[in-house]
């Protein structure tokens, strides 16, 4: 019998990119995907460091693996536990001190190497395992070649950061950014939709910041890779996240007017509207900047909706900062966002900022802003009731004979709908809404 793997995915888009690469790195090394923990003979966890939340997270977790690896040690079944993501590059003695029965730690750099890992540790058994470098070579060069696993998927194109928010671990964690080469890019997604992807996400930590090499070895722009992925035959959706504001350019701006592929929706993440906490944040734009930049978009696309993200409570964040924050949600009305208090992490610049605002006051800020968003958030999923769209199922519904999929402006969607239409793109009518999702039926 072949061994069984069980993968918990925690954070972002490129966490789930990187999970499906290992799953399939993992299948090819022998063994079968489980979605059962207590089935697997290898338990992995990949990890998110964005929040201190998810960071503890994942250690609740490795108590509850290692509960499970003693019910099945009793059986005689071996299991291994593995860490990869984020969580390791930052916390690598932290793993080994507080979870000492975990085998291996891998960073975000280094997952390549986890079928080598997995032939060491079956001769040093009971010695964790730990690789946290920055390789000289790029991890992509050595994973096996990506699959579609449904009507959608995703597609790392630039990795790292070179933006150094005094908030972030991006840079500490995943490194300098990195572009692929434009024909490996190119060739991943032929396979992808010769695999059955309709649409394709492209991914990067600042995906428009890309900077990858064509054939010629000439330096070729994210608007360059976008056109040459619309132009690949069976392509009939591109997205791509996520943005940094300062690096939309005309050329990109264009491209939300020329590609019918690109899907009218945008995620822009400008953290506050303040001046004073974007510099403190060590953002590279500002909101005259960011607002000129939305302009320029919607004047390219007036089909084109927007969503972002915010930190509130950022140190020294005063209520007439905060305010500032609330009028450029109203002057944008994002159709989506996400928000966080702010949330200290080790090592970073704004950790040992004075004025750290209290909690209280970021929890009730939170509060405040989160019923704006989430306000306009409603008033736009109602604005669709009655109107068609393209949905992509992508998944069952809780109930029988009902799909689950996704409008092009990101919104999740169910209707009944046969089976056979899973991981196709279908006209559907909006009948009702809510904040979170849409009610529609098949035309």
């Amino acid at each position: 019998m072949s061994k069984k793997f069980f993968i918990k995915t925690f954070g972002c888009q490129m966490n789930v990119y990187d999970s499906h690469r290992i799953a399939i790195m993992l299948e090819n090394f022998g063994f079968e995907e489980t979605s059962v923990q207590s089935e697997a003979d290898l338990v992995l966890f990949n990890t998110c460091h964005i929040r201190e939340k998810a960071a503890e997270k994942v250690f609740s977790d490795l108590g509850r693996a290692y509960l499970i690896k003693q019910e099945r040690a009793v059986l005689n079944k071996d299991t291994i536990i593995g860490v990869t993501g984020c969580v390791v590059q930052a916390e690598d003695e932290q793993i080994a001190k507080r979870a000492p029965y975990v085998d291996f730690a891998l960073g975000p750099l280094t997952y390549h190497r986890l079928p080598e890992i997995l032939t060491e540790i079956s001769r040093q058994k009971g010695q964790t395992l730990i690789d946290t470098d920055f390789p000289a070579e790029a991890k992509f060069d050595f994973l096996p070649q990506n699959r579609a696993e449904g009507g959608c998927s995703f597609l790392a194109v630039q990795e790292g950061c070179n933006n150094f928010c005094t908030y972030c671990v991006v840079p500490y964690t995943r490194g300098a950014e990195y572009s692929r080469p434009v024909e490996e890019i190119l060739e991943e997604a032929r396979h992808l939709i010769k695999t059955g992807t309709l649409e394709i996400n492209l991914l990067g930590q600042n995906v428009n910041s890309y900077h990858g090499e064509d054939k010629s070895g000439k330096e070729r722009n994210f608007a360059y890779l976008l056109n040459k992925v619309a132009e690949l035959e069976g392509l009939k959706r591109l997205r791509y996240t996520t943005s940094y504001p300062a690096d939309v350019d005309d050329d990109l701006i264009e491209c939300h007017h020329n590609l019918k592929q690109l899907m009218p929706y945008l995620h822009l993440p400008v953290q506050s509207g303040s001046n004073k906490i974007l510099k403190a944040m060590n953002r590279r734009h500002n909101r005259e900047q960011y607002l000129e930049k939305v302009e320029k978009l919607m004047t390219a696309n007036p089909d084109l909706r927007m969503s972002s993200d915010f930190i509130v409570g950022f140190p020294g964040e005063t209520d007439e900062d905060f305010e500032q924050t609330l009028s450029l949600v109203n002057q944008v009305q994002y159709i989506q966002a996400f928000s966080f208090k702010y949330s200290r992490r080790a090592g970073t610049p704004a950790a040992v900022m004075i004025n750290q605002v209290e909690e209280k006051v970021k929890k009730q800020r939170l509060d405040t802003l989160q019923n704006l968003l989430f306000d306009y958030q409603t008033k736009f999923n109602m604005s669709c009731v009655g109107k068609e769209f393209d949905v992509l199922f992508e998944q069952n519904g809780r109930h029988k004979g009902q799909l689950i999929g996704r409008t092009p402006y990101m919104q999740n969607l169910h209707a009944k709908a046969d089976k056979s239409l899973l991981n196709k793109i279908v006209r559907v009518r909006v009948e009702s809404a809510t904040t979170n999702s849409l009610c529609g039926k098949v035309v």
